[in-house]
């Protein structure tokens, strides 16, 4: 397959780029300890342990996004949600039940997803115009901080292009070009954009799909061949990521946490993290070697996962503000230091997007304190006039237990507004959260609900600054009611 690319400087790269949203340069990555991890005075079996659980947590996101790399490149070509490295799986149309690639997927966007490996070289990618639709294009680091997000928000809706560049790049671009750095070697972009669902929009969606472009640097300028990708057959791609990285023990995670962080190290706020991880015998750079390690070490790494895991699905909670009964999760998208937060994040919603872009209150138990279940009815009410203020759009998204759809007879997953809502007489508008049909009159606003435990989502997409405001709590999310 050739893609024709003979284009100049000035006509490929339309940048619009707002003031402001000039990437800016990751803090240099941390040298290495020259001290062998087996010299570090012995630890206790509670120092050990607590060590082998921070590190747990500290490279959950990075384990996970090689875990899911791994997966969804796995191809020969562009097939579904899969694509190898340096090519696009455009989604066609959204997910169903049967979606397990990641976690808590959305069904408001089509994906346009790519997995990129700077090592080598940049990549460029462009854009076409989007005509006015709402789309984004987040790009994740290794360690799943978003660093950079062209889209509708930030850069406009007119054709642009951007050169993707590794953490210890330096070359010369083509003159006019605007160069994104990436803080490690693997990226994620994850893009998303607006679609409706009918067919006609789905064709629409697809056009602008099939024009979202990668090369190599090296290629820029010339006709490109497009290389078929590599299939390793060792590779799970039945089970779903997230369970793989889940069911890992101590010492394969470990091994392969130190591997990833040879072409994605840690940075320079990361120090005192890096070096708690040489007491443990994980030094970037280096090969995790867990015959070496003192007994009291060895025993912590081999219990780490599990309290490690523990550690991470009970922060949801704490990971953000509460609005009745809704958890907001903060920060989200760009973490600094908070490797929980991080980490929690990665669990429950892995690709997640900067607060400015979305955000995504999350509700999982009721006001009794008993989680949902579908064996009851529940209901959440807008008051007239205050539906999610939001530039973007929104929408209540269904999951079960484990933060994936759940199937039913509508092939409903979401309510918004795209929904044709049906006001009450007050000109509230009432969503029936349940298993059965609430009646062919009220079906409208019915989310289908499993038989049993599932959770609640709202996506709020680029949410207004100004009140009310979901992002300084002058808006919140109605209470989700029980029906007694």
């Amino acid at each position: 397959m050739k893609r024709s690319l003979q284009v100049t400087a000035t006509a490929a790269f339309a940048l619009i780029c707002l003031a402001g949203c000039t990437p800016e340069k990751p803090t240099p990555a941390v040298n290495p300890p020259a001290t062998p991890a087996a010299t570090f005075g012995k630890l206790s079996e509670k120092e050990a342990q607590d060590i082998a659980v921070e590190a747990y947590v500290y490279g959950y996101p990075l384990v996970t996004m090689e875990t899911t790399r791994r997966v969804m490149t796995n191809v020969e070509e562009p097939k579904g949600t899969h694509a190898p490295v340096g090519q696009f799986c455009n989604m066609r149309e959204y997910p169903n039940a049967s979606f397990k690639d990641i976690t808590a997927p959305n069904a408001d966007t089509l994906y346009s997803a790519a997995w990129l490996d700077l090592a080598q070289e940049p990549w460029v990618l462009s854009l076409p115009d989007e005509g006015d639709r709402y789309f984004l294009i987040p790009m994740l680091d290794a360690w799943t901080n978003v660093f950079q997000v062209p889209g509708k928000r930030t850069t406009g809706d007119k054709a642009q292009a951007y050169v993707i560049t590794g953490p210890n790049w330096k070359g010369k671009l083509p003159e006019g070009v605007t160069e994104y750095k990436s803080p490690t070697n693997m990226v994620w972009i994850l893009g998303r954009t607006y679609c409706t669902g009918t067919p006609e929009d789905y064709k629409a969606v697809h056009a602008l799909q099939d024009q979202y472009t990668l090369l190599p640097l090296s290629s820029y300028g010339k006709e490109y061949v497009i290389p078929k990708g590599k299939v390793d057959p060792d590779i799970d791609t039945k089970t779903a990521p997230r369970e793989q990285v889940n069911k890992m023990e101590g010492a394969a995670y470990f091994k392969l946490l130190a591997e990833l962080m040879k072409n994605n190290p840690p940075v320079k706020e990361d120090a005192p993290m890096v070096a708690k991880l040489a007491k443990i015998g994980i030094v970037p750079g280096q090969d995790f070697d867990d015959s070496k390690l003192d007994p009291a070490v060895a025993k912590a790494i081999e219990s780490a996962p599990k309290a490690g895991l523990e550690k991470i699905v009970g922060h949801l909670k704490q990971g953000g503000k509460s609005m009745n009964g809704w958890v907001f999760p903060t920060p989200a998208g760009e973490y600094g230091t908070d490797y929980l937060q991080r980490a929690t994040i990665t669990y429950f919603g892995l690709g997640c997007n900067r607060m400015d872009d979305a955000v995504y209150p999350t509700n999982e138990v009721g006001a009794d304190g008993k989680p949902y279940d579908g064996a009851n009815k529940y209901t959440i009410t807008f008051p007239k006039g205050e539906m999610p203020p939001v530039n973007g759009f929104w929408s209540l998204t269904m999951y079960n237990a484990d933060y994936y759809f759940v199937d039913n007879t509508l092939n409903r997953y979401t309510l918004s507004a795209r929904d044709k809502l049906k006001p009450n007489e007050d000109g509230s508008v009432t969503l029936y959260i349940q298993h059965e049909s609430p009646g062919a009159e009220k079906e409208s606003n019915w989310l289908p609900a499993p038989k049993d435990k599932f959770v609640l989502m709202m996506r709020m997409y680029w949410p207004k600054e100004k009140s009310p405001s979901i992002l300084d709590g002058t808006w919140k999310p109605p209470v989700v009611k029980k029906v007694e």
